[in-house]
């Protein structure tokens, strides 16, 4: 009876997280500055309460036991630190540090903020960004005396330092950039994420309750924000409260497409490398945190993204351009200068196409020039139409009509947007899009080649989204602010679920550094400030609908299993954590009668069920379209996308 009462209470607690106070006709109404009274299984305490165990999250706490914190308590809805740490390498920047000089650099933190304005489009806010550099040496500086410094490098060519330039960024003005290796890369993506781990597990002051939802924000009767409802994983509810203050470190929202079209036209149809849905910033809102709708719209894109599910990708690109081959839209036509060196232009054209999906066109003839260049790693991995993990989404063709058949764009824009490009290729006309064709090899070139030849091949790709730049407005010290700009008392936020600090584009290690950066400023600010008293808790005026949030059952998107399949056994590879997992899917009969991984290089103990029960549940099933294991989505997904590729082969028979 207890189990269902708990049950029932956190369904009411999610619910109402998801709700928020709203009048009928839709408008958020003001909340009571404390809570009413509620029964929780369980209320813990602590000096400070952190949402989110990401690098803001880790570092926060880090930083308030710093500044005196005798406990804190870290709330993680999943099984395992990190948050999107866990899917990058993690590059991170500072300026004037001891690494740059080492080499001989020279750098200033000046130099440093107004290469972060210009890559934003001078859209960031300067204030805050000049508060990140100011802070982000002495960040930097802590994480090489905590371990860092012993991890392994990349190194620059010219000055043979650790300081580097990033290409897949615009670059700085110097090298300021620093690509450090997990000495742990089977626990571990990135060095930044190995690093704080490894010291909070050092304290035994701070605590990390795992699979712990934190669903909602809640008042005192002194309007100070200090406590968080949240449900665990076996749907019991507890309430946290803090004594100095709560921390958000939720993330951001690349992982819902509701609310990314909401912002940006095609942000719906994006491919996402998270699951990040953004709940924490609504969770703001409904206590007053101010959301400056303009940066909800900042979502820089890789102009490179592979499907590997249903709205899933990696990054991955054929670069068959850099040998002659073309980008179309959906309505074959070519949208932008391939070749354009500034990355930022090439996303923002992608992002603005139908669909937000472009097609590599190319032939044979580029394939093996673009090898010959050494330029085809990236091919061979995913497209190469034997041996590719991505190879069912090649589509080959004797002609342009047929092909154009194939990816469904119109016959005849395609023959033209061809016959076009190939006068520009032989200097009958100018290109449209300004594209150069000297045969000298650069970066971005190395062939020159007309689309012609014997057999012809297109490749979809999409704008692959791997963070968002919108969130809660918050001051140099973290505070969250209201719309008026005041400060709400006792909430703090540093991460992805602020906004307006970058701009329109992130630069290069920013996306690391800058959540760590403004983890550390507020645990600080948290365990020093002196909360007020008297401030009236309120929704924001613009509090996102509930139904952004509601999630989507993808699964039953994934294959259509009233298909005929034919018997066999069917081998699919996909990116997996730390290296590629490999299916084996044995169908007979007609039905998924074995699921076998060969190959998986996953995070041990926290991918450990969706690998011992997901191919059990497929084949009981009959079917991909099955739901993901608690804590072990990104696993899951793997899975059912491997599974979903053998399914395709089977049935293409």
């Amino acid at each position: 009876m207890k189990k269902t009462l708990a049950l029932c209470s956190a369904f009411l607690l999610m619910v109402s997280a998801l709700s928020g106070c709203s009048t009928s006709n839709g408008k958020p109404a003001d909340q009571p500055s404390a809570s009413p009274a509620a029964a929780y299984d369980e209320e813990k305490n602590a000096d400070v309460i952190v949402v989110g165990a990401g690098g803001a999250g880790l570092s926060a706490a880090i930083s308030a036991v710093d500044n005196g914190a005798q406990n804190v308590i870290i709330l993680e809805k999943t099984n395992r630190t990190g948050g999107n740490l866990n899917l990058t390498s993690g590059s991170m920047s500072a300026a004037e540090t001891s690494l740059q000089k080492e080499a001989g650099i020279e750098d200033t933190k000046a130099s440093f903020v107004k290469d972060i304005m210009k890559n934003g489009a001078q859209l960031g806010n300067r204030e805050l960004v000049e508060a990140f550099v100011n802070e982000d040496t002495d960040m930097f500086e802590w994480m090489l005396e905590h371990g860092l410094a012993d991890n392994q490098f990349n190194l620059d060519k010219a000055t043979g330092g650790k300081a580097v330039f990033a290409p897949e960024h615009q670059l700085y003005s110097v090298q300021r950039t620093y690509k450090a290796k997990a000495d742990d890369p089977e626990h571990y993506s990135s060095a930044a994420h190995e690093v704080l781990d490894q010291y909070i597990k050092t304290l035994d002051n701070v605590a990390i309750d795992f699979n712990t939802d934190g669903v909602k924000l809640l008042a005192n009767d002194k309007g100070q924000v200090l406590s968080v409802e949240a449900v665990t994983e076996d749907g019991k509810t507890v309430k946290y409260t803090a004594n100095k203050g709560v921390i958000m470190a939720t993330g951001g929202y690349s992982g819902n497409f509701k609310l990314m079209g909401k912002y940006a036209e095609h942000g719906a149809d994006y491919l996402s490398s998270t699951t990040s849905m953004g709940e924490g910033i609504r969770m703001m809102q409904e206590v007053g945190g101010n959301v400056d709708e303009t940066a909800m719209s900042y979502i820089p894109t890789f102009p490179m993204g592979v499907q590997t599910g249903p709205q899933s990708g990696t990054i991955g690109s054929t670069y068959t351009w850099k040998a002659g081959g073309i980008c179309v839209n959906q309505e074959g036509k070519r949208f932008v200068n391939e070749q354009e060196a500034r990355v930022d232009v090439r996303e923002v054209a992608l992002e603005e196409q139908p669909g937000a999906v472009q097609y590599d066109i190319f032939t044979d003839k580029i394939v093996a020039d673009l090898s010959a260049a050494g330029g085809d790693m990236m091919y061979q991995l995913y497209f190469n139409p034997e041996t590719g993990r991505a190879k069912n989404l090649v589509k080959s063709a004797a002609t342009l009509d047929e092909l154009a058949s194939m990816i469904n764009v119109p016959a005849e824009a395609l023959k033209a947007t061809v016959e076009t490009y190939n006068k520009a290729v032989d200097g009958e006309v100018e290109d449209e899009f300004g594209r150069s064709f000297d045969p000298t090899p650069s970066a971005y070139s190395v062939a020159v080649n007309k689309i012609e030849g014997d057999k012809y091949y297109a490749i979809p790709l999409k704008a692959l989204v791997v963070m968002t730049l919108g969130g809660v407005s918050i001051d140099t010290e973290a505070h969250v602010l209201d719309e008026s700009g005041n400060v709400i008392p006792g909430l703090y936020a540093a991460g992805e679920c602020t906004g307006g600090i970058w701009g329109k584009f992130v630069s290069g290690g920013t996306g690391v550094m800058g959540p760590i950066t403004f983890g550390r400023i507020a645990g600080r600010a948290a365990m020093n400030d002196t909360l007020a008293e008297g401030y009236t808790v309120k929704a924001a005026s613009n509090l996102f609908d509930a139904s952004l949030f509601e999630k989507e059952t993808a699964s039953a998107d994934r294959f259509d299993m009233s298909k005929p399949l034919k018997d066999g056994e069917y081998t699919a590879t996909v990116d997996g954590q730390e290296g590629p997992m490999s299916v084996k899917t044995t169908i007979a009969d007609g039905k998924i009668s074995a699921v076998e991984i060969t190959e998986q290089h996953e995070t041990a103990g926290v991918s450990d069920k969706a690998i011992s029960d997901l191919p059990a549940s497929i084949v009981a099933e009959n079917s991909v379209n099955v739901d993901t294991i608690s804590g072990c989505t990104l696993s899951s997904g793997r899975i059912l996308d491997a599974v979903t590729d053998c399914l395709n082969q089977a049935s293409a028979q």
